[in-house]
């Protein structure tokens, strides 16, 4: 079984990544920095949101990312059109629609847990560690002009 270490990662410096988080957020950025725990400073990172055929990107400038809230990091293939058969929509048309399927979400890991803590013996310690895993804040502008 291979696995891969923060070693392994030297090769993607200085180049454009996408880097899917934990909370499902998708960001893409140059790759300038990161430790041996996998904690990773984007350049002139952008979020982007996906609902449908269309898609939309904040931008988000210099983000640096906990390595414990990443849950995919891959380079990005220059040649490949970003988002095929997708169209570019401003960003505030979608995050409406993003954050109802969020707050779902929240309901449904909510639901789980609380399933988990009646059910199984988890505890409430736990479920403060499992939110907490995943929060990352930005601080972003939208990509399309208003």
């Amino acid at each position: 079984m291979k696995f891969t270490t923060s070693a392994a990662m030297v090769d993607l410096v200085d180049k454009k990544v996408l880097v899917i988080l934990q909370d499902g957020r998708n960001l893409r950025g140059v790759l300038r920095a990161y430790d041996e725990f996998a904690h990773f400073v984007l350049e002139d990172a952008v979020e982007y949101i996906y609902r449908g055929t269309r898609y939309a990107g904040i931008w988000c400038g210099i983000f640096v990312i906990p390595g414990e809230n990443v849950m995919l990091l891959g380079e990005i293939d220059m040649d490949v059109d970003e988002a095929p058969n997708k169209f570019l929509v401003e960003y505030h048309a979608l995050e409406r629609f993003c954050k109802k399927d969020a707050e779902m979400r929240e309901r449904q890991e909510a639901t789980k847990a609380q399933i988990l803590r009646e059910q199984k013996g988890y505890s409430e310690e736990e479920d403060k560690y499992i939110a907490h895993k995943g929060n990352v804040q930005g601080c972003c502008k939208s990509l399309v002009e208003t």
